[in-house]
């Protein structure tokens, strides 16, 4: 244990004489009862699942946010709070627990603590808050993991009961790996529930040589018209303003017309834009 840096029990910390109890004082701070950090540093979204868990008393099953997390999952609040499969019905403030069944195959071993597997992860998410915020999970999760719709089906199947099998049936249909971000999740939705076809994502560009040199996040090689979501990073650097500039250039001269969004912009404008675009190019549009 990296007495500095990693959470670790206080009380276990005192009995193997690791720690003093001033040391413990001074030096630590309790983030959950007898569960503890260095004050030197603010703990990141790991550190903190790894410390839910720790309180748990190594007993807990990490799930939903916090175990896409640990897979690799982008896009998750620092501060998200920590969900685990523990029957304690009263957590402490930043902790939340629950109870539920887990069948042989639906949780993993990562880093030495039990995670629920992606596609338990997915079986959950799927079920949670709205249908848009789900997809958006689904999306990062399927990212970071290689996630199989499939085997998430396969898993539903096996908990008849449960609540929001509905909910979850229609966020798989969404479902795409190839965003990168929310708001691409977003964007597309958007494109589909307008009556669009739906857009692939991550079109790669070639150039010249028969590599790619750019990777669209989505649109209709059909008809060559691709949807960009730009987001902050885009306009608050130099470096990668001026490498889009060159990159729409080449894009452009490789015969994609591109339509880009900021998010200033309205819904109804991006569909206005998009069916321009796509009907400039002789294709049918709803």
């Amino acid at each position: 244990m990296d007495q500095l840096r990693d959470p670790f029990i206080g009380s276990e910390a005192l009995a193997c004489g690791v720690v003093s109890r001033h040391q413990l004082r001074t030096r630590y701070r309790a983030v959950f009862p007898d569960v503890y950090v260095s004050t030197v540093s603010p703990m990141s979204l790991r550190q903190r699942i790894a410390a839910a868990w720790l309180w748990s008393g190594r007993r807990a099953t990490i799930a939903g946010l916090s175990a896409a997390a640990l897979h690799g999952a982008k896009w998750i609040d620092a501060d998200e709070v920590v969900d685990l499969i523990y029957d304690n019905p009263k957590p402490p403030r930043g902790i939340r627990t629950r109870r539920a069944i887990l069948l042989d195959g639906e949780q993993r071993i990562v880093q030495g603590r039990a995670v629920t597997s992606p596609a338990r992860t997915a079986f959950d998410l799927g079920r949670e808050g709205s249908v848009d915020d789900a997809v958006a999970r689904l999306d990062a999760l399927a990212r970071a993991t290689g996630l199989r719709i499939g085997d998430v089906a396969e898993l539903a199947g096996r908990h008849p009961r449960v609540r929001g099998l509905r909910q979850l049936e229609t966020a798989l249909d969404l479902v795409d790996a190839g965003a990168e971000s929310p708001k691409e999740t977003w964007l597309r939705l958007l494109l589909t529930r307008a009556g669009m076809p739906r857009p692939r994502t991550q079109i790669p560009v070639l150039g010249s040589d028969g590599v790619p040199f750019a990777f669209l996040d989505m649109g209709w090689e059909n008809c060559m018209v691709a949807v960009e979501y730009d987001g902050e990073h885009h306009q608050t650097s130099r470096w990668v303003y001026t490498k889009d500039i060159r990159r729409a250039e080449k894009v452009d001269a490789a015969g994609w017309l591109v339509v880009r969004v900021v998010k200033e912009d309205h819904p109804v404008d991006i569909l206005r834009r998009v069916r321009h675009a796509r009907a400039s190019r002789s294709v049918s549009v709803l």
